[in-house]
C-alpha cells in the first residue's frame, strides 16, 4: 500500500483510500497495461487500414510475425526500432511516435506494487532505505534473477522473465536525460553487499555496476549503512519516499508487521 506523508494536510486522495488493502504476500501478477493495449490497437488499426497482414507488416518492419502480434495484443513493449519502422510503413501519421513515450509497462510487477511504480515515474526525488536486497532500480539482470529464485514459491519461466524485464525497465528512471531528471538517494545495509547473493561472479558484476552507475549518474546518491550501528532508525524494515512535482510526499513500506 502507498500512503501519503501528510504535514498538516488531511487531503488523502492517494493514501489508504487508494487501495484499501494490506499486502500480506509477495507475488507476481503478470498482466498487460492499458497504454500497451491502446498502442497495440492503434498499430492493428493502422495495419488493417493499410491492407497489410501481420506477416506482411512483420516483413516490412523487420520483426517477426510473433512480435507484431504481441505488440498488437498489448503483451509486448515495442522497442524504438519497431516504433520508427512501423511509423514509416503505416503512413507516417505521427500517432505511433507520439504515443510511444507514454507507454507504461507493468507486466511482471506485482499488483500491489503498481501504484508505487506509477508514482516513481512522476517523482522529482526518490529516497530508498533497503536492508534485505539491493534496490530493484540498481540491480543487474543476473542479480535480479538470483534474488527472484531465492523467494518461494519459485516462478515459472515466463513469469520469471517478465519479472526481471519489468524490474530492468524501471531503471530508465535513472537516466539524467529525463526532463526533469529525478534525484535519487539510496541507503543500503553493508550486509546486503557482503551477502554474495547469486555467488561471487554475480556479486562482482553487481558491485562494478554500482560503481559505474554512481560515477556516471550525477543524480544518484548511494550510501552504505555500516553493520555496526548502535542506534538504527531502520529497524522496521525497508522504506521508500517519493516527492512529486507538486512537492507532495508519499511513502511505501514493506515491513513485515507494518507494510503500507
Amino acid at each position: 500500500m502507498v500512503a501519503e506523508v501528510s504535514y498538516g494536510n488531511t487531503d488523502d486522495d492517494a493514501g489508504e483510500g487508494a487501495t484499501g488493502e494490506t499486502n500480506t504476500a509477495v507475488c507476481v501478477e503478470p498482466a498487460t497495461s492499458d497504454s500497451m493495449r491502446t498502442f497495440g490497437a492503434v498499430v492493428q488499426a493502422l495495419r488493417e487500414h493499410a491492407g497489410l497482414s501481420r506477416e506482411e507488416l512483420a516483413t516490412l518492419v523487420r520483426f517477426s510475425k510473433h512480435t507484431v502480434a504481441s505488440v498488437e495484443l498489448g503483451r509486448r513493449m515495442p522497442d524504438r526500432a519497431f516504433v520508427e519502422r512501423a511509423e514509416e510503413v503505416l503512413g507516417n501519421t505521427g500517432a505511433l511516435r507520439r504515443a510511444a513515450p507514454h507507454l507504461a509497462r507493468h507486466v511482471g510487477l506485482a499488483s500491489w506494487f503498481r501504484q508505487w511504480a506509477r508514482l516513481e515515474t512522476k517523482a522529482i526525488s526518490l529516497y530508498t532505505y533497503e536492508c534485505r536486497v539491493v534496490p530493484g532500480l540498481l540491480q543487474t539482470e543476473a542479480y535480479a534473477r538470483a534474488v527472484s529464485l531465492d523467494v518461494p514459491p519459485l516462478p515459472d519461466p515466463d513469469a520469471l522473465e517478465q519479472r526481471i524485464a519489468a524490474r530492468l525497465a524501471r531503471q530508465e528512471l535513472l537516466a539524467v536525460t529525463r526532463k526533469p531528471p529525478t534525484a535519487f538517494s539510496f541507503i543500503v545495509e553493508q550486509a546486503v553487499l557482503e551477502r554474495w547473493t547469486g555467488g561471487e561472479a554475480v556479486t562482482r558484476q553487481l558491485l562494478d555496476h554500482l560503481v559505474e552507475l554512481i560515477e556516471q549518474n550525477w543524480n544518484v546518491e548511494f550510501q552504505v549503512m555500516p553493520t555496526r550501528q548502535p542506534s538504527h532508525a531502520g529497524m522496521d524494515g525497508p522504506i521508500m519516499l517519493a516527492e512529486t512535482s507538486e512537492n507532495r510526499w508519499f511513502a511505501y513500506s514493506e515491513g513485515q508487521q507494518n507494510g503500507r
